[in-house]
């Protein structure tokens, strides 16, 4: 049997070094030179021969991380595919970059971090017509296959789209604590005087112990922002203070660093390939060099952001020493 001329590794590295263009076609053209090097062709067979599967990200990712300490984040992002007519896993989708519905694809992202590292562990993608799951199955995947690799974290982060009863419960179950936002109409009983929306009890600074109905005893905590916008923050750590609920709502911002520099440093989004398998590896690979950017921001102190820009940087430098074009 013949071997394939190219592997995920060169795909990888190529997504971390392109500046822009992502194509199969530009990977072939910036491939080392050697004596076969693989064609694009090799790319786009690699992009549909392997079989989609987290279970690869996980195994680079179980070494770089500590299961019993940091927090798990949970949260959902839009890739853009504003003319992918014809990609199948491409649906309209809110995008909060873009404050409407947009057409693209869904992510979701199990990440674990202890504040200096950010580690995707797990994701899906959301493709409701075609695998029948909402994001609140694979919200509940996500996690009991974190339980089964025995992690036990110090919270688990997500905001209200995924605070329904069924969510909060396995949480509870698995016996960790959540910390999550709840929407101004989730109906809560104070001292037994009847449920009301949380927007209309009163909720002390320090936090206050109410009956979230279907669940049980919560403590909540009102926050107002400097544009003077109100959220409310719930969870099932009855003697969490404000001082430990803000420093984990720090925490759970590191999800949209993660979904910042996978789209602006692995180019995630600009895969042009119109299977759902192309579309999926492509995804999975971008996760992959999202990971090594990570690990090397932990251990060099370089941030992505940085780290991309220095591949790019010493292109220019070469180009400047020795230009091609002129008059």
């Amino acid at each position: 049997m013949t071997q394939p001329k190219c592997q995920d590794a060169a795909y990888i590295d190529f997504l971390i070094a392109t500046p822009r263009a992502a194509s199969c076609c530009e990977a072939a053209r910036s491939q080392p030179p050697s004596i076969d090097p693989p064609a694009h062709d090799a790319y786009t067979r690699l992009l549909h021969r392997l079989e989609p599967d987290p279970e690869t990200l996980y195994q680079e990712v179980e070494p770089l991380v500590n299961k019993n300490q940091g927090v798990l984040v949970l949260d959902d992002s839009t890739l853009d595919k504003f003319y992918a007519k014809k990609i199948k896993p491409v649906h309209r989708h809110w995008s909060g970059k873009h404050k409407r519905v947009v057409m693209g694809i869904n992510l979701i992202t199990l990440v674990w971090t202890d504040g200096d590292r950010i580690m995707p562990l797990d994701y899906r993608v959301y493709d409701k017509p075609i695998d029948g799951l909402s994001k609140n199955d694979h919200f509940r995947d996500l996690l009991n296959k974190a339980k089964l690799r025995g992690f036990c974290p110090k919270a688990v982060l997500f905001d209200s789209w995924y605070s329904s009863l069924d969510n909060l419960k396995l949480v509870r179950d698995h016996s960790w604590i959540f910390l999550t936002q709840l929407k101004v109409n989730r109906r809560v009983d104070l001292n037994r005087q009847g449920y009301k929306a949380v927007a209309d009890v009163l909720i002390e600074p320090t936090g206050t112990i109410v009956h979230l109905e279907g669940f049980g005893s919560i403590r909540v905590f009102k926050v107002v922002s400097p544009d003077g916008d109100i959220g409310y923050w719930a969870t099932n750590d009855l003697t969490m203070n404000e001082v430990l609920r803000l420093e984990l709502a720090e925490k759970s911002w590191s999800i949209e660093e993660y979904h910042r520099a996978l789209k602006q440093c692995c180019n995630v989004e600009r895969c042009q390939a119109r299977s759902a398998r192309a579309q999926r590896n492509h995804i999975g690979m971008a996760i992959r060099a999202f990971v090594r950017l990570s690990w090397h921001f932990f251990t060099k102190g370089i941030s992505w952001y940085e780290a991309k820009t220095a591949i790019v940087r010493e292109a220019v430098r070469s180009y400047r020493s020795a230009p091609l074009y002129g008059i």
